[in-house]
C-alpha cells in the first residue's frame, strides 16, 4: 500500500494548516475594486487561505512525498506523519500576527536506512523544491504573454520553493542538510 488512511488524513491536515499559516504572507491578487479600496479587515479570510493553500501546499507536500517515495524506491518502509507541535507553533505565530513563519508541519519516518540511503532520501525533498523553483523561474522568464494572475501565482510558488530549498539545506539537525552533510563528512 502506498498510503495508509492515516497518512491521507495527515496530508489533508497538512494542506489546510499550511494554507492557514501562509495566508497572511501569501495574499491573493485582489480584483474587486471595492475590496481594493476598503481592504480586507477579516481576520479569517477563506479566499486568502485557499489561495495560500494552492501556492504553498504543493511545495510542502511534494517535498515530503519526495522523501517517502525515494525511501520506498530503496525498498525501505516510509510513513508520513504530521508534527502537531510544529503545526501549533505555526498557527499560534499566525494568530498573534507574528512576522515570522516557523514551518515544521510534518516528517517522513524511514526505517532501516543506511547512511547513504538516508542522505539521498533527505536530499530528495529539497531537490523537488529546487526543481519547482527553477521551473517556475524559467517559465516566468521565457513564457510570453502570461496573464498577470498566473505570473503572480507562479512567481510566489517559485520564491517559496527557493526559500524551502535553502532553509532545508542548512546543515543543522533535524534539517535535511544535516543528514547530507553527515554522509559527506563520513566519506572522508
Amino acid at each position: 500500500m502506498i498510503f495508509t488512511l492515516l497518512e491521507i488524513i495527515y496530508l489533508i491536515i497538512l494542506v489546510f494548516s499550511v494554507g492557514f499559516i501562509f495566508s497572511g504572507f501569501i495574499k491573493r491578487p485582489v480584483t474587486d475594486p471595492l475590496e481594493k479600496i476598503l481592504g480586507n479587515a477579516k481576520r479569517f479570510d477563506w479566499k486568502n487561505i485557499k489561495y495560500a493553500m494552492a501556492v504553498a501546499a504543493p511545495a510542502v507536500v511534494l517535498h515530503e512525498l519526495a522523501h517517502k517515495f525515494t525511501a520506498m524506491a530503496f525498498g525501505l518502509s516510509a510513513e508520513f506523519f504530521i508534527w502537531p507541535t510544529g503545526i501549533v507553533i505555526g498557527v499560534v505565530l499566525k494568530v498573534i500576527g507574528s512576522g515570522f513563519i516557523l514551518l515544521a508541519p510534518g516528517y517522513v519516518s524511514i526505517f532501516g536506512a543506511t547512511q547513504f540511503q538516508s542522505a539521498v532520501t533527505s536530499l530528495a525533498g529539497p531537490f523537488i523544491n529546487a526543481v519547482l523553483w527553477g521551473s517556475g523561474f524559467l517559465y516566468i522568464k521565457y513564457k510570453k504573454n502570461i496573464p498577470r494572475k498566473h505570473a503572480v501565482f507562479i512567481s510566489l510558488s517559485s520564491r517559496l520553493n527557493k526559500w524551502l530549498f535553502f532553509f532545508n539545506m542548512i546543515p543543522i539537525p533535524p534539517l535535511d542538510g544535516s543528514k547530507v552533510l553527515m554522509y559527506i563528512i563520513g566519506l572522508f
